[in-house]
């Protein structure tokens, strides 16, 4: 049985959460953009607002117990560069309209497809943003994945991503992408150093440990995934198009057990093959 809001708060509280960091304008400018546009061309969206806005609203009262903005929706949408943001609001607006999005697309589609569909949605978002973010920071991007020097400049654009998130609040002190990898992952441990990663993807599978810390949007990562069965994945889906670009399909597994690192550390254990 699917557990309510409530519930979910209850038996998973992120106390360290209710202490709000101010999110930088550019990251809201290009997120705002990206989840819109994407939410907005959604089949059989009215462009129903209200529909968010009260997402939003029990969100901000559950969660974080502060009386909501009844213009926060509208100002994210169409003046985002009016309001000074707070990583609590946009964890709420993360969540409200990836919840109202996940809603359209269940109403719209059978179940078995329902899965793939809030996937797709999820990377419309992350190519959207990393088509902005690319013209922002002028990324000097490879066309391939095959060479030493290849290999370099895509460490280099990982950590102008990085240093993006982290300069903008989204994430708090601490990102690293690391293609040396010793961890386990259920009874096979995995062993690769950064030297033996384009052999391995030339080989058809190679591997990454993705680590954020703090997230602004993992409270509602964790109580959107326990919803409905996906959530947001901002970071990792811009990451997964840079990898896209370059000819590669990449994306976080759903088995990897992060038990043992620490607790302010949201960690992903990566496949990336080659197309």
């Amino acid at each position: 049985m699917t557990k309510t809001l409530s519930q979910l708060v209850q038996q998973y509280p992120f106390p360290q959460y209710q202490h709000w960091r101010p999110i930088g304008a550019d990251f809201i400018a290009i997120m705002a953009q990206s989840i819109w546009d994407s939410w907005r061309n959604l089949p059989g969206n009215r462009g129903d607002l209200g529909a968010v806005q009260a997402h939003l609203e029990a969100y901000l009262r559950i969660v974080y117990q502060r009386p909501p903005r009844s213009d926060l929706v509208a100002l994210f949408v169409s003046e985002p560069e009016t309001h000074p943001w707070m990583s609590g609001e946009f964890d709420a607006l993360s969540y409200a309209f990836y919840r109202h999005a996940f809603e359209l697309l269940a109403k719209s589609t059978t179940a078995n497809e329902l899965v793939l569909l809030r996937r797709a949605f999820t990377r419309r978002v992350g190519r959207s943003f990393f088509a902005q973010i690319q013209s922002l920071l002028h990324f000097d991007l490879p066309d391939g994945l095959n060479t030493a020097g290849q290999y370099k400049r895509l460490r280099t654009t990982i950590q102008q991503i990085g240093a993006f998130l982290i300069e903008q609040g989204y994430l708090h002190e601490h990102f690293a992408f690391r293609f040396d990898v010793n961890v386990r992952r259920g009874g096979q441990w995995i062993h690769q150093r950064s030297a033996d990663f384009l052999p391995n993807l030339q080989n058809g599978l190679a591997y990454a440990l993705y680590e954020m810390g703090n997230p602004a949007i993992l409270p509602s990562a964790v109580y959107l995934f326990h919803l409905v069965g996906e959530a947001q994945h901002h970071s990792s889906r811009i990451v997964e198009e840079l990898f896209r670009r370059m000819g590669c399909r990449a994306s976080e597994t759903d088995d990897f057990d992060p038990t043992g690192f620490p607790p302010q550390l949201v960690v992903e254990l990566w496949e990336i093959r080659p197309h």
